[in-house]
């Protein structure tokens, strides 16, 4: 039985360090913090800091439309609807301009998605399984009884004993034998078959001799596998 999928963020600010996270909020509410006068210096400076493409041709449609609001400013009293035209300049600014900053901040902050990136834990959370592995199989080799009530290598049964993802070939089913490295829905049909013939096995050696199992998958297999008389 698979595990359930890890959980994965989805906002930004959940897989970048505070800090960062922060400063990328920051600089997507400039815009609209400065009532769209800061809008085309926010996007210049994020374009010269990644240089990229979409960046510039941003930077560039909000210069030109900061450009045309200020050429505009001076007519705002008179009546020829100049003063309407500012204000959906400065709303395109202001809001658009914020928005857009919101839809591409991890672009800009963490464009390779690595801010979350915690390969010592990862490293950690291994060593941790191989541990409770080789736990398990000490005590299914010592007290192979108390295994089987604790569903040592069972991940198909409900079970609160960690065992560190071990799987006990002599008592699995092949949809479980099938998690094992290497082992395809084939293979674990052929060892299932063979382990009712033969009554079951002592070792990875011997499963892979006896079941016809590619040489090359004895190491991996015997790292995850327990053999539970």
């Amino acid at each position: 039985m698979n595990a359930p999928a890890p959980y994965e963020p989805r906002v930004p600010s959940d897989d970048m360090p505070p800090g960062r996270a922060a400063l990328s909020v920051t600089w997507a509410a400039l815009p609209f913090l400065s009532l769209g006068y800061a809008t085309p210096f926010t996007f210049a400076a994020a374009a010269v800091w990644r240089r990229s493409a979409h960046l510039v041709v941003a930077t560039a449609a909000y210069l030109g439309i900061f450009v045309l609001m200020l050429l505009l400013l001076p007519g705002m009293g008179g009546e020829d609807g100049t003063q309407g035209l500012v204000g959906v300049l400065l709303f395109l600014l202001a809001v658009g301009g914020c928005g857009h900053a919101f839809l591409i901040r991890r672009k800009v902050f963490d464009p390779d998605g690595l801010s979350g990136v915690d390969n010592e834990a990862v490293v950690e959370r291994v060593r941790r399984q191989r541990l409770l592995r080789d736990r398990a199989r000490e005590l299914a080799g010592s007290d192979p009884g108390l295994a089987k009530e604790l569903r040592i290598g069972r991940p198909d049964l409900p079970r609160q004993y960690k065992d560190g993802g071990l799987i006990d070939v002599n008592h699995a089913p092949a949809e479980v034998l099938s998690l094992l490295p290497g082992i395809t829905p084939e293979l674990a049909g052929r060892i299932e078959r063979v382990r009712a013939q033969t009554g079951g096995f002592v070792s990875a050696e011997e499963l892979s001799a006896v079941a016809g199992l590619p040489p090359a998958l004895t190491a991996d297999v015997a790292d995850y596998a327990v053999f539970i008389p």
